[in-house]
Order: structure tokens, then C-alpha cells, then sequence
């Protein structure tokens, strides 16, 4: 009881010791392991872990010291105790709170006490605990290998060497069986601990664990493979070379089972179907089970060590299709049910792997190469359903969840994947639905299987099952466990669409009735969309899966329609409710079968207006969508009151702060113009116009919204013309009429553009007001007394309405751009050359060789290049055609010219000129490759870069096999040429990664090769008394680390990362901007391939901590002391990301950083800080709503 008390006392933070009193008590504690009751000594060594971070240095060096004399003591329950208490003492001082330790002893003892405390121990501690791996008693090797785990996390290098040799030369010696077994899991247990410590000796480590795989002993074979597993997932690099000879033993170790013959099993699947009624059927397992089989486990361990493999080489997947694949899914009949459960979670992981996550995967050009994973698993498709054909029907619920589990995860692979196979699936689904037996999670996880595969599949392929289906499920949507209710809500909603799919039309599968099923259907759904008291997600599952009745089934219920429609109203007026039931109404709005719902429109169009008010952003954009298709299908029915109610709440969501909310406002607005000219008198004088011309004078305005707006103006004018304070002119003057009265100017330029463009959409809809406008425009231009922003304004809308209207007719047009092109302003400058090419769209005979002609001529080809880049960028394809080999060799003039800028808009126009001929083009523009100038050869190699695009083009198969040509230029001389080519390799691998791919290989040399520092290109400037250092070969740098980043998120699985991660160490050692991108490239490699990082922590941690500690001189400027303040705040949230990874703070080098940072005020602040800030981005990512 004694004990008891002072343990209670020890947790408390407020106990404090003296000298004399700690003394006594670690006296007094140590005797007590000695004591005779178990009890005793269990709570004396429960006291240990909270008393050593109470007492000073060299009491624990007492403790540390008796516990390993104890350790020797031929005493044997003395022994495990000590050692029991001795595991108790490492696990609290580990490295990484040796800062708290030193700051909880007296006067805060210099850092790293706790650290160097027992590391001055470990040899002595590694001497005590070696011994006792050859221990009669198991217990106390199985001890021994946990305490050796924990101390290889911290122990230092010769430590570990003298563990590691030690054990080479006991696996080498193999005395006997037993400790042989001891030793190769106390290889496993170090490699779990510490894989990345051990990895440097697995070539001499594997040789011996495969030789005793092949020994005739159960319990070995079991170790061996396990520690197999370990070297798999801790020591990806090292293992590499000896996969194959790993997968080939756990293959041939997964069918060991030599007390069982499983041939008899497939001679006759009836047969076999027959047995299963039998009820001695089970019994027959019985004979050959044989308590004294170990295969199990050996099995068991193959199969978990397959699960490592698969899920850690991606890059072996076609190897698994052709080998593991067919070997697992020939194991799904394992008898032993904990063996068969791993059998399937490795087949999961196979496919999970094969799941295409990266967009190049789908890519239509990866497809091309043969037999991709995805098609050979799809070979293999008759094969695995047959397998899991027969589990479906087993006894073994755990069995029939893991098969479940493998059909989701198969058709999420691979949807539509079993369209031929669902006769043989759907009985087996049933079954576990209909089963007496079946636990609530198997039902769950049926309907779950149920659901994906209907979702992934034609309709007509269940149409033979629905009489089959609709029973079970109805009846799971009765159950009393809402979790079965709600999933069984959403598998009825999927049925719907199945009896009665909308748009089978033209697949002539409406031969199929629905009728004898919409009655089950409706009832049980009905039931539980009355009900007030049943779990929030059955509600909402509910409302929706009625929704899908009504829509898909509407006519066919005619009674019950008007009764329903009143519970949806009651659903839309409470708050919980009332987001899924506008997403329902929705949904029977758009119906095709033209569902009545005029008895509830009065009622429930205010209240929807009302939820356009409401904070929560969902609930608004969902009503807007609700509000617009009931403008569009009921529009009869919708009154001008309706309307009102609506248009009232509508200013506020017309506004820059949210895009997405505006735009679907706006589209509203479309619509109501369309359905209800009447109702725009109401906008003439209201807030809504005064928000719309806000809007358009936005800087945000752009994309679907920027559509949304043209859209708007265009019907306005087709429709209002009539409407006072709507008509054209109204519209153009409240459009322009802020440039025009002379104020300040416009603060941004992207609204002269919205503007210009909204002109030219109202000048479409009304061309008989078109060249008034114009005619005033052109008179803007040429007044000499007009504003610059008058000019603005006017060039980019004569250039907007040109590229759409023939302006050919008006003769002065030429004239007054090339005016406009003398302009003082920059911004006229540039909307004259805008506006010259995009008139020319609008005629391209007419215009194209006056600008072709004015290239050649004149001294203003900067402006005028970028006319034609406009022509050719936005001109179709057939009308340009003709000019092609003109505009080709006007190019090729330019492309020498020793102006940056101007080369970059030849290289673009190049580039966008090669896609409308690329069979033609691409060879030459690959021949100039050879050309002498380097000017002309970073032209073609920046044009390379406008022909790809992150969408499928033409001219990408041609691209794949010749970009390997341009991309020899990265070893090219010129540094500049370099520099383009590793820019434009940059876009490939961010937008086409299929394009580089199988080039890797040959260009990460070369794209190593330029991130490293060269001497030779770093010169002194002498700026008055000061010299400057500048480094011409910084971009390249920069170019090449971009790269590297880009590379990480698309072309992962082709990466050696631990090459990678050299150049990366070297990165964090260069300049500023250099440092930032590494920094930002640490914190991604942490996340995707953490034991990589692990390996490499040491070596990682050092520039860290310099950029930490680096101190700016007192007299710098204040921009310097800025970037130091930002490289430490990016360092440390490099620092943070590596923290993550499970292990990393184990690491001396890291600990001691971590003591550093915590006892340094300023970086401890910025630590916490990012801290906070990382784990609220988590909260957010995580909540989905």
C-alpha cells in the first residue's frame, strides 16, 4: 500500500525532493524490486517511470546502474523485473524530452543531461541484454527484443554496429534451432524500430533469412517472413534487389499447407453447392485441423508480406498482375479464416494501388502501351468473381465482409467491370441480406457493395434481378438500426433509376415494367419520410430517395403525389432539413415527366426566396439552381409576386466576394428575362443594375461568372428593348457612361476589358446599333482630347465587337489603330495591337495581310507581333489554313532578334501555329534545333512548350516521340537555351506527364547536373565603392529546383528519391529563393514517401537548423531581415512536416534540434504558430461539409 501511495504522489507535479529524501527513496525503491511478493516488486517498477524525471542526474545513473547488475543476477525473477523496469527508465527519457527533463531538474541542468545520461549507458545496457537472447525462458528473449527495439531508435552508431554484428555472427553460427528463431526476430523487431538504420546491412542480412525460409520449421519459416515484411516497409531502397526473391517465397509459402488437400474442392462447384446444405457440412473441416499445424501462420505471413510489397512498389505493378494476382485469388478458398481475411486485405491493397490517382494514368497515350495494369486486370475479372462466387455463400461473416470490401474497391477500379458477371453476384448479396445471421456491419457493407455496383453498371444489366432485389432491400429499409436503414434509403434511390432510367430512351430497355415494384418501393420510403423521430442522415437519405421516386416515377403515382409534395414543404421549413429537400425539389423540377407541381409552388417559391438570405452558402447556391429550373419548366406557374419576392433578395448576392453565388445568380436572371420579359421593368431603377455594374468593373470578374454576365446582357437586349431604362443604349451609357464622365480612372484594367466585352455582347444582339457605335468608338480613339482611358475603352471594345462582326466597312479602322500605336500610354499601346488582331478574326482576308505586310515594314513589331499572336490564337483553324506559310517565314525572320520579349512572342506564336498543322510544322520547327544561333534555338524550344496543354490535342502522339529532341537541349552550351528548355520541360511534366515519362530516365541527369552552384558563372560588380556578387547561373538553378517540385506530384513512382533527395540537401544550402523552394519540397517528400526522408534525417536536419540560427547583420537592411524572418518561418514548417513522420523526433540530430527551438523564445514562437496553423488546415480538410 505504501507503494501505491508514493506512486500517486510521484505523478503529481507539484512533489518536490531534496537530496537527502530522493536518496532514500530510489534507495528504498530498488530494494523493493527485490521483494519476495510480485506484487511488490510490479508497483516498485510502476514508481521507476515517473520517479526519473523527479530525481537529478546521478541519481538515475543509480538506478540505470543496479538495474543492469540486477540483469546479471542469477536470480531469475530479479532479471526480468530489472529488465521490465530497465524498458520502463528508456521509455521515458527518450531523446526527445531530454528539453523537458533539463528544464523539470533543479536550476535547469545544461541541455541534453537526459540525452547523454543514457547514452553513456548503451554499450553497458547492449552488453546486459545480448545474453539474454539465448535465455531458456521465452519471456525473457521476447523482453529482450523490446528493450533492443527501444534503445536502436536512440543508441548511437557504434552501438548499433556491435548489435547488428553480433547477430550476423549468431545467424551465421546457427547453434540451434531456438535461438535461431530469437535472433531472426530480433532482426525483424530492430528493422521495425529503426529500418532506417539498418538498411546498409541487408546484403549480408537477406542471404541468411532466405536460407532459413527453406529450414523445415514452422515457427522459423513464420519469423523469417515477417522480418521479410519489416525490411520491405522500412528499407525501400536496400530491399529493391532482393523483391523478387521475397515475392517468390511468400508465394510458394501462401499454399503451404501440408495437412490439407484442397484439389477434391473444385471438381464439382454443384457438388459442392449441395454439401452446404448439409449440416455436417462444417464438421468435415474438423479431421485434418490438427492443433499442432503452425502452416497457418506461415501462411498468415506470406500473405501480409505480399500486402507490404504491393502497397510499397508501385512501380512493379504489371509484375503483380502476372504473378501475385493469380496466386492470391487461387488463395481466397484458405480455410484458416484469420489467413483468408489477409489474403483479401492483400488483394485490396493490390488494388488500391492500381486505382488510376494521377490523371496520367487515364491518359489515353499511357493506355497505348500494351498491357497495362488496368487491362490485365481486367482480364482477370472471370477469374476473381468466380473465386469470390463461392465465398459469398460461406458461413463466415468476417469471410463475406472481406468479399464485399473486394467488389468495391474491383468496380471502383474498374467500373462497369462485371456487367457480364452480376447473375452470379446478386444471389450471393442477397443471401447475406436475407441471412438470419448476418451481423448489422455485414448487411451494411452488402448494401454498400450493392450500391457501387449499381452505380458503376448499365441499368439493363439488373433489370432480370429487381424482382429478386426489391424484397430484401425494402425490408433493410425497415430495419430498426438506422445505419442499415439509411444505406438500404440509398440503394432504393439507385433502384429507381434502375427500373425506370430516364434517358434509356434509345438503349430500347423500356421494355422493362417498373409497375409491379413502385408500390414496395414507395411504401417503405414513405414510411420513413413521415416519420419526426429517426437519425438526421435517414431523414435526409429519405428526402432525397423520394425525390428520385418522384422524378423517375411521378406519373405513375398519381393519388399519392399531392400528399407527398406537402410533406417536402413541411421537410423545406425546418432548418435541418431543408438543404437536401431544395436538392430534392430540384431534381423533380428537372424531371422529364413534367411532374405537377403547382400546388405547392405559392407556397414554397417565398420560402425558397427567404433561404437567399440565409449565411449558409450551400442552401444559397442550391436554391438558385432550384429557383432556376422551376423559372424554366414552370414558368405558367410562377407569378409576378413569386418573382418579386425572389428579385428582392437578390442584390447582396450579386457581388465580387463571391464569385460562384453570383454567377448562378446571374444565370437566374437569364432565365427570368427569357420566361418573364415583363419582370425586368422591376431591375430599370433598382439595386440589382447599380450591383451589376459593380460587378463588371470588378478585377475578379472572370470565367463562368464573366459568361454568366455577357449571357445576361445579350438576352437583356433581345428581350427589353421595350422596357423603359433597358433598352440598348440605356444599357451601353450605364456601362460606360463612369469612363466617359471624365472621373478618376478605372482602378483596374481587367474592368475596361469586362466593360468592352459586355458592349460587344449587347452590339451582337442588336447589329442594327452597330455601326453607330462603332463609328463613335473609332471618333474616341482619334479625338485628341479624349482621356487615355476613353482610348482604352474603346479600342479594346471596337477590338472585342470586331472579332465577331465584319468591320471591314469602316475605312478609317487601319489608320486609327496604327495611330494608337505612337500612344504616350503603355496600357493604349496594348489594347491598339489587341484590338488590330482581334478585328482581323472578325475578317481575316482583309486584315491578316495588311498585318503581315506592316511586320514586314514597319518599326513597331513588338505591337504588331502581338496583333498576330491574337490572330492566331483565336482565329479558327480552316480560315487560317491559307495564311500559314506566310505567317511561318514572317516568324522566322524574328525569331534572331535580340529582344527577350519580342522572341517570346514569335516563340508563342510558333508554338500556337504548329498545333493547326502539327504533321507539317513539328519536323521543322524540330530542324531548326541544329540552327547556329542560340537565339533561334530558345525560340523553338519555348514554342515546344505552347503546344502542350493539359487537355487531349492532336498533336500528341507526334509531341511523345519528338520530345525527346528538344529536350537534348539541356545539355546544349548556351546557358539561356538551358534555361528554356528545362521551362518548357517543367510544362510538360506539369500539364502531359505521359509526354516525359519514359524519357526520365535519360533527362533527370541532366536535370540534376543544373542544380549544382558553378563557380565559373558567379561574377564580381563594382557598384561605386561597393562590390556585388552576381550569380548568372541563379535562374537555371531555380528552373531546374522548379522542376524537381513538379516532378514530385505527377512523375513520383519513376523518382530514385534517394538521388533526388541528395540534390535536394544541396538545395537547402543555396540561395534564398532556392532554399524556399527545397523547403516547400521537404514538407511535400515527408507526406509521400516518409521512410525515404527517415533515412536521410541526419544529413537533413543540419542545413535546418544553420537557416535557423543564421543571424543577419545589425546594420542590413530591413528587406534583409524580412527574408530571414520568412526562410525561418519556411524552414520551419519543413521542420513541423518532418515531425510528422512516426518516427522522426527517435532521431538524436532532431531531438536535440527540437531542445533547440523550444529553448530559443523566438523560434519556439514561430514553431507553435505553425503548429496551430497546420493542425486548423487539417480541421478544415477534414470537414467536408
Amino acid at each position: 500500500m505504501a507503494t501505491n501511495d508514493l506512486m500517486s504522489e510521484l505523478q503529481k507535479d507539484s512533489i518536490k525532493l531534496d537530496d537527502d529524501s530522493e536518496r532514500k527513496v530510489v534507495k528504498m525503491i530498488l530494494k523493493l524490486l527485490e521483494d519476495k511478493n510480485g506484487e511488490v516488486q510490479n508497483l516498485a517498477v510502476k514508481c521507476l517511470g515517473p520517479l526519473v524525471s523527479k530525481v537529478k542526474e546521478y541519481q538515475v545513473e543509480t538506478i540505470v546502474d543496479t538495474l543492469c547488475t540486477n540483469m546479471l543476477s542469477d536470480k531469475e525473477q530479479l532479471r526480468d523485473i530489472s529488465s521490465i523496469g530497465l524498458k520502463t527508465v528508456i521509455g521515458e527519457l527518450p531523446p526527445a524530452s531530454s528539453g523537458e527533463y533539463c528544464q523539470s531538474t533543479a536550476q535547469g541542468t545544461a541541455q541534453g543531461t537526459a540525452q547523454s545520461l543514457l547514452v553513456n549507458f548503451h554499450p553497458s545496457i547492449l552488453s546486459c541484454l545480448l545474453p539474454q537472447l539465448t535465455s531458456p525462458r521465452l519471456a525473457v528473449r521476447k523482453r529482450t527484443i523490446m528493450a533492443l527495439g527501444h534503445l536502436v531508435m536512440s543508441c548511437g552508431n557504434l552501438v548499433f554496429i556491435d548489435l547488428i554484428e553480433h547477430l550476423l555472427t549468431e545467424l551465421g553460427r546457427n547453434d540451434n534451432m531456438s535461438t535461431t528463431r530469437t535472433y531472426i526476430q530480433c532482426t525483424a523487431a530492430i528493422s521495425r524500430q529503426a529500418g532506417h538504420r539498418i538498411g546498409e546491412y541487408l546484403e549480408k542480412i537477406i542471404p541468411l533469412v532466405v536460407k532459413f525460409c527453406n529450414v523445415d520449421d514452422d515457427e522459423l519459416r513464420e519469423y523469417c517472413i515477417q522480418a521479410f515484411e519489416s525490411f520491405v516497409r522500412r528499407c525501400p531502397k536496400e530491399v529493391y534487389p532482393h523483391v523478387p526473391t521475397v515475392i517468390s517465397l511468400c508465394l510458394r509459402y501462401l499454399t503451404y499447407d501440408p495437412n490439407y488437400n484442397y484439389d477434391d474442392e473444385d471438381e464439382d462447384d454443384n457438388a459442392m453447392d449441395a454439401e452446404q446444405n448439409d449440416e455436417d457440412y462444417q464438421g468435415s473441416d474438423d479431421e485434418y485441423s490438427d492443433d499442432d499445424d503452425m502452416s497457418w501462420k506461415v501462411r498468415r505471413a506470406a500473405a501480409k508480406c505480399l500486402d507490404a510489397v504491393v502497397s510499397t512498389r508501385h512501380e512493379m505493378l504489371p509484375e503483380f498482375y502476372r504473378s501475385v494476382s493469380p496466386a492470391l485469388v487461387c488463395r481466397f478458398k484458405e480455410r484458416e479464416e484469420n489467413v483468408k481475411a489477409d489474403v483479401f486485405h492483400a488483394y485490396l491493397s493490390l488494388l488500391k494501388q492500381t486505382r488510376p490517382a494521377q490523371s496520367w494514368l487515364a491518359d489515353p497515350d499511357a493506355m497505348e502501351q500494351g498491357d497495362t495494369p488496368l487491362t490485365m486486370l481486367q482480364s482477370q475479372v472471370p477469374m476473381i468473381v468466380k473465386a469470390l462466387h463461392k465465398q459469398l455463400k460461406e458461413k463466415s461473416v468476417k469471410t463475406r465482409q472481406c468479399c464485399f470490401n473486394m467488389l468495391t474497391e474491383l468496380v471502383n477500379v474498374l467500373p462497369g467491370a462485371l456487367t457480364q458477371h452480376i447473375p452470379v453476384l446478386i444471389p450471393g448479396i442477397i443471401f447475406s441480406l436475407n441471412d438470419k445471421s448476418s451481423s448489422s456491419n455485414l448487411k451494411i457493407d452488402a448494401l454498400a457493395c450493392l450500391y457501387v455496383v449499381m452505380v458503376t453498371h448499365p441499368a439493363h444489366a439488373f433489370h432480370a434481378h429487381v424482382p429478386a432485389l426489391v424484397p430484401p432491400v425494402v425490408s433493410c429499409v425497415g430495419d430498426p438500426f438506422y445505419k442499415i436503414t439509411s444505406e438500404a434509403l440509398l440503394v432504393t434511390q439507385q433502384l429507381v433509376k434502375v427500373i425506370r432510367p430516364l434517358d434509356s430512351q434509345q438503349d430500347g430497355s423500356e421494355t422493362f415494367d417498373p409497375s409491379p415494384y413502385i408500390n414496395d418501393l414507395f411504401t417503405c420510403t414513405i414510411r420513413r419520410l413521415k416519420a419526426a423521430d429517426i437519425d438526421q442522415e435517414v431523414k435526409e437519405r429519405a428526402i432525397s430517395c423520394m425525390g428520385q421516386i418522384i422524378c423517375n416515377l411521378g406519373d405513375r403515382l398519381p393519388t399519392e403525389l399531392p400528399g407527398t409534395l406537402l410533406i417536402f414543404l413541411e421537410r423545406l421549413k425546418n432548418e435541418i432539413t431543408r438543404l437536401t429537400t431544395v436538392k430534392a425539389l430540384t431534381l423533380i423540377a428537372g424531371s422529364p415527366l413534367n411532374i405537377d407541381l403547382r400546388p405547392v409552388l405559392p407556397d414554397a417559391v417565398p420560402i425558397l426566396a427567404s433561404f437567399l438570405r440565409k449565411n449558409q452558402r450551400a442552401l444559397k447556391l442550391c436554391t438558385l439552381a432550384a429557383l432556376d429550373i422551376l423559372l424554366r419548366n414552370y414558368s405558367s406557374a410562377v407569378t409576378p409576386a413569386m418573382v418579386d419576392a425572389v428579385l428582392a433578395e437578390l442584390p447582396p448576392l450579386i457581388s465580387e466576394s463571391d464569385m460562384h453565388v453570383s454567377q448562378m445568380a446571374l444565370s437566374f436572371l437569364s432565365t427570368l428575362a427569357v420566361t418573364h420579359p415583363s419582370s425586368l421593368g422591376q431591375l430599370s431603377g433598382g439595386n440589382i443594375l447599380v450591383q451589376l455594374i459593380a460587378l463588371v468593373r470588378s478585377p475578379l470578374l472572370q470565367g463562368g461568372a464573366l459568361a454568366a454576365m455577357l449571357d445576361f446582357y445579350q438576352v437583356c437586349a433581345l428581350v427589353a428593348t421595350d422596357t423603359p431604362g433597358l433598352g440598348y443604349m440605356d444599357l451601353l451609357r450605364m456601362l460606360t457612361g463612369p469612363v466617359y464622365s471624365q472621373n478618376a480612372a478605372l482602378p483596374h484594367k481587367q474592368a475596361y476589358c469586362s466593360i468592352a466585352k459586355c458592349v460587344a455582347a449587347l452590339t451582337r444582339a442588336c447589329p442594327a446599333e452597330g455601326p453607330a457605335v462603332v463609328g463613335q468608338f473609332i471618333q474616341d480613339v482619334k479625338n485628341s482630347r479624349s482621356t487615355d482611358s476613353i482610348r482604352l475603352l474603346a479600342l479594346l471594345s471596337l477590338g472585342e465587337v470586331g472579332h465577331h462582326v465584319d468591320l471591314s466597312s469602316q475605312p478609317e479602322l487601319k489608320t486609327v489603330i496604327l495611330d494608337a500605336f505612337s500612344s504616350s500610354s503603355e496600357e493604349v499601346k496594348s489594347a491598339a495591337s489587341y484590338a488590330l488582331g482581334s478585328i482581323a478574326v472578325g475578317n481575316l482576308p482583309e486584315y491578316l495581310p495588311f498585318v503581315l505586310q506592316e511586320i514586314s515594314s514597319s518599326k513597331r513589331q513588338y505591337l504588331l507581333l502581338h496583333s498576330l499572336k491574337e490572330i492566331i490564337g483565336s482565329a479558327s483553324v480552316a480560315g487560317l489554313k491559307p495564311y500559314v506559310e506566310s505567317v511561318w517565314s514572317l516568324l522566322l525572320k524574328h525569331c534572331e532578334c535580340q529582344e527577350e520579349g519580342t522572341r517570346n512572342v514569335v516563340a508563342e506564336c510558333l508554338g500556337k501555329l504548329t498545333l493547326i498543322d502539327p504533321e507539317t510544322l513539328l519536323p521543322r520547327l524540330k530542324g531548326y534545333l541544329l540552327s547556329g544561333s542560340s537565339y533561334a534555338r530558345s525560340s523553338v524550344v519555348t514554342a515546344v512548350k505552347f503546344t502542350i496543354s493539359d487537355q487531349p490535342q492532336p498533336i500528341d502522339p507526334l509531341l511523345k516521340n519528338c520530345i525527346g529532341d528538344f529536350l537534348k537541349t539541356l545539355e546544349d552550351p548556351d546557358l539561356n537555351v538551358r534555361r528554356v528548355a528545362l521551362v518548357t520541360f517543367n510544362s510538360a511534366a506539369h500539364n502531359k506527364p505521359s509526354l516525359i515519362r519514359e524519357l526520365l530516365d535519360s533527362v533527370l541527369p541532366h536535370l540534376y547536373n543544373e542544380t549544382k552552384v558553378r563557380k565559373e558563372l558567379i561574377r564580381e560588380v563594382e557598384m561605386g565603392p561597393f562590390k556585388h556578387t552576381v550569380d548568372d547561373g541563379l535562374d537555371l538553378r531555380k528552373a531546374a529546383f522548379e522542376c524537381m517540385y513538379t516532378l514530385l506530384d505527377s512523375c513520383l513512382d519513376r523518382l530514385d528519391i534517394f538521388t533526388f533527395l541528395n540534390h535536394v540537401e544541396d538545395g537547402l544550402k543555396d540561395h534564398y529563393d532556392i532554399k524556399m523552394l527545397t523547403f516547400l519540397m521537404l514538407a511535400r517528400l515527408s507526406s509521400l514517401c516518409p521512410s525515404a526522408v527517415l533515412q536521410r534525417l541526419d544529413r537533413l536536419v543540419e542545413p535546418l537548423r544553420a537557416t535557423c540560427t543564421t543571424k543577419v547583420k545589425a546594420n542590413s537592411v530591413k528587406q534583409e531581415f524580412e527574408k530571414q524572418d520568412e526562410l525561418k518561418r519556411s524552414a520551419m514548417r519543413a521542420v513541423v512536416a518532418l515531425l510528422t513522420i512516426p518516427e522522426a523526433e527517435k532521431s538524436p540530430l532532431m531531438s536535440e534540434f527540437q531542445s533547440q527551438i523550444s529553448s530559443n523564445q523566438e523560434l519556439a514562437a514561430i514553431f507553435d504558430s505553425i503548429q496551430r496553423d497546420s493542425s486548423s488546415a487539417n480541421m478544415e480538410s477534414m470537414d467536408t461539409s
